[in-house]
Formats: C-alpha cells, sequence, structure tokens
C-alpha cells in the first residue's frame, strides 16, 4: 500500500509538473502571438516590417541559449556541479559580440536602422543568458520552478515589445523597453534557481543489492528500480555548448526546409496554402515537447525505462493527432487558414504526421546530446540536404510533392535517429578474442549486454 501510495504521489508531481510547464509554453506563444497581432494595427508597414524582421533575426540568435540550456540540464542532471555560472556568462557575451559585429551587414543587407540592430545584440545578450538557469532549474529536476521561470523569461522577452505598441512607441522605443525588461528578468531567474539549501544535490545512484537477510519488500524495491548506465561525470565546456547548439539549429532548420522550399518552387497562391498546412505540422511537432523536457535529466543519466516512455508518449500523442486531422481535416484547415483552405482538407493527415515524426527525431536528438555522443544531429543535417535535393530535383513542383518529400524526409530522419539510439555495436576483446555487444547511445561509457563466446580457433 505504502509504494502504491508513493507510485501515485509521483505520478500526481510529475503531471502537476507537465501542465506547469505545458501552461509556461502556452504563456510564451501567446505572447510571442500578441506582438506581431499589435504590430499590424499600431505601426506602418515599413516599421512592421523592420520589427518583424528583427525579431526573426533574434529567434535566430538566440539558439545558443537553448542550447546552452540543454547542455547545462544534461551536466547537472548527471553530476550535480557547477560551473554553469562562468559559461553562460561567456556564451552570452559571444553570441552579443557576434550580433554587434554584424550590425553593419544587417543594416546595409536588411536597410535596418542602427538602433534597432545595435538593440538586437543587448535582447540577444539576456535571451541567451537566461539559458544558463532555466538548464539549472531542469537539470535539477524542479519543473515547477522551471515553469514559472520559463512565464518570467517570456514576460521579459515579449512584455517590453507589447507595452511599447500599445503606448504606440516605434520599433526603437519597443525594442528598447523589450532589453530593459530582459535584463530585469535575469535576477528573478537567478533566484528562482538559487538551490533549496547550501548542499548541492547528487543525482541518484542505482543502489546496491540487498542483503539476503532484508525484508522481502526492500527486493522488491530494488527489482523495481530502473536501470542506469554508469556514466562517468564529465566536465562542462564550450565543446558540450557548440554540441548542444549544433543540434537545436538542426532541428529548427530541417523542421522549417519544407516551408522554405514551397516559398522558393511553388507558385505564391500554392506556396501560402503550403504555409497554411504547416501550421499543423507545427502543432504536431510542437505538442508533445513537454515529454522531451520533462524526461532529458533522466535521458542524461541513460534512463532506459524513461527513454521509451518518452518515445511512447510521443508516438502515442503523434497518432492521435494524425487521427485527429484524419477525421476533422477541414475543421483543421478552417481553424488554421480560413474557409479558402477547406479544399486541402485531404492532406491534413500528412502535415500533421510530418510533425509528429519530427517530433520523435527532436526527442532522439535530445537523448543523443544529453548522453554526449558525437555529432548527434548529422543525420538531420544529411537528411535536409536530401529534402533540399528531392523537392528541387525529383518531385513535382507541387503542393503534395512538397509534401511528399517532407514526409518522406521525417521517416527517413526518424528511422536513422532511432537506429543509431538503439543500436547494438561489435566490440572485440583484444585478450580473450570475444565479441560484446554493447550500447552506444552513451558515447564513451558503453554498456555490456551480451557476451558471445570466442570463435572456433581462436586462441
Amino acid at each position: 500500500m505504502t509504494q502504491t501510495t508513493g507510485s501515485d504521489t509521483s505520478r500526481f508531481r510529475l503531471g502537476a509538473a507537465g501542465a506547469a510547464v505545458t501552461l509556461a509554453t502556452l504563456v510564451t506563444n501567446a505572447l510571442a502571438y500578441v506582438v506581431p497581432v499589435l504590430g499590424a494595427r499600431r505601426l506602418s508597414a515599413a516599421d512592421l516590417g523592420a520589427l518583424a524582421t528583427v525579431l526573426a533575426l533574434g529567434a535566430i540568435a538566440a539558439v545558443p541559449g537553448f542550447g546552452l540550456q540543454i547542455a547545462v540540464a544534461a551536466h547537472r542532471a548527471r553530476s550535480g556541479g557547477g560551473g554553469a555560472g562562468p559559461l553562460g556568462l561567456r556564451t552570452a557575451a559571444l553570441t552579443g559580440a557576434v550580433t554587434l559585429a554584424a550590425v553593419p551587414l544587417l543594416t546595409v543587407l536588411l536597410r535596418l536602422p542602427v538602433p534597432l540592430t545595435m538593440l538586437l545584440a543587448a535582447t540577444t545578450f539576456t535571451t541567451v543568458l537566461a539559458g544558463r538557469w532555466l538548464g539549472e532549474l531542469q537539470g535539477d529536476q524542479r519543473f515547477l520552478r522551471l515553469a514559472v521561470a520559463m512565464a518570467v523569461v517570456a514576460t521579459g522577452r515579449y512584455g517590453g515589445l507589447v507595452l511599447g505598441l500599445l503606448l504606440g512607441a516605434g520599433p526603437v522605443t519597443c525594442l528598447l523597453l523589450a532589453a530593459v525588461t530582459g535584463l530585469l528578468a535575469l535576477p528573478i531567474l537567478a533566484r528562482l534557481a538559487t538551490p533549496p539549501s547550501a548542499t548541492t544535490a547528487v543525482p541518484p545512484t542505482v543502489p546496491p543489492p540487498p542483503r539476503a537477510d532484508e525484508p522481502a519488500a526492500a527486493l522488491l524495491r530494488a527489482a523495481e528500480t530502473p536501470r542506469t548506465t554508469d556514466l562517468a561525470p564529465r566536465g562542462l565546456g564550450a565543446r558540450q555548448v557548440a554540441t548542444a547548439c549544433t543540434a537545436t539549429l538542426a532541428m529548427l532548420t530541417i523542421s522549417y526546409a519544407d516551408l522554405i522550399l514551397a516559398r522558393q518552387l511553388l507558385p505564391a497562391v500554392d506556396s501560402g496554402a503550403y504555409a497554411v498546412g504547416s501550421v499543423l505540422t507545427k502543432g504536431a511537432l510542437w505538442a508533445p515537447q513537454v515529454v522531451t523536457l520533462l524526461v532529458l535529466p533522466r535521458l542524461a543519466r541513460g534512463d532506459r525505462r524513461a527513454r521509451l516512455a518518452a518515445l511512447g508518449l510521443i508516438m502515442a500523442c503523434g497518432v492521435a493527432l494524425v487521427a485527429a486531422a484524419t477525421i476533422g481535416g477541414e475543421l483543421a484547415f478552417r481553424l488554421a487558414g480560413g474557409a479558402d483552405y477547406l479544399h486541402l482538407a485531404d492532406t491534413a493527415p500528412f502535415f500533421a504526421a510530418t510533425g509528429a515524426l519530427y517530433a520523435v527525431v527532436f526527442m532522439l536528438v535530445n537523448e543523443r546530446v544529453a548522453t554526449g555522443a558525437r555529432w548527434p544531429a548529422a543525420p538531420l543535417w544529411v537528411a535536409t540536404l536530401g529534402l533540399a535535393a528531392a523537392a528541387a530535383l525529383i518531385a513535382p513542383r507541387t503542393l503534395t510533392g512538397v509534401l511528399s518529400c517532407a514526409l518522406a524526409a521525417a521517416a527517413v530522419t526518424a528511422t536513422a535517429m532511432a537506429w543509431q539510439v538503439f543500436r547494438p555495436s561489435r566490440v572485440t576483446d583484444s585478450t580473450t578474442g570475444s565479441r560484446s555487444s554493447v550500447r552506444t547511445g552513451e558515447a564513451g561509457h558503453p554498456e555490456t549486454t551480451q557476451r558471445e563466446r570466442p570463435a572456433a580457433g581462436r586462441r
């Protein structure tokens, strides 16, 4: 009875954490959506175009912040160590400096005011630096505080913009207010990430086997304890952040590649229709991402049970969304684009399936990053090139042609990532000549799963 109660309590806490993180994500998306809606009503077309361009550049420049968060979270989950402060500051300073150095180029090529591009560097600095504290909260599995911190980051990032637009200010003043609110959010994040005690939490390890004289309940608890791979603590450095940044950039690139290709290859009308359909793709992609966020600390410790459970949840969510798109395709397109796009209802399940497959890919890429694998995003870059080549050279230049290429690329990428994560590889013992089957998902820390007898005639 005690075990059942404890299990129910854990499930309740995890469910509450998931609900809180989901709510924080909704707040973030809502604030991001309010900015262009208000801008269209408060700014001239020229000012709106300039502000939208700067916000798009800011989204790209914020990628190092996501990489920093993933790297810090994985490190905290594995070793519970510090060192994130100086690294976070260096990452944010470097990203801001690169953005600042690009001011002359951005000003000339994109015809942007100099103050606007200079303020972009300031907002980039605060956005990237926030990833340090988000990663600490995520790695320590303090998910309720993480949800609050995500809402604080969203408020700091977009609150100044909303306030400036409501006051009727121009793009420069709006971005200046955003820089101020972003800076004000940082002390709040630091306070939220402060450990509850001076003692740094150490991630749980697999308990030793119970003695024979222990009661049956202890034996049962030991048997039910999830097995984790013995991952030795690795230091947190620039390489880990760079790997996570590259993986994040690859995930964003492949998820938007089909939309860019549709703009390039299709007539304007079909390109716009594809943009409406891509709303379903993005919905199926981002809907289950809270699962990846919650499970990342366990993935960093090599928890196979958590990996399988997370993968099952994401796949179940994808199947449900594809089924819903199949049944309610007209409703989906009516909500996404209006009555003018109802003739595309038959394509709704294919758009949703593409996003569902990419959700699986994102979870597996995060698993590879969390366990310190080398080149975790290599299949994504290869698939992006393959998608571009197939859409430009092989597929018909129609909406269904581009969509078919996108769906095939998502399926191939998901298969390749699953093979990388779950494949066993053969290694030979140089002393005995025997071969072992090991898991390669945890780079540098293989786990033997099967021992083969030496081949005949081999010493």
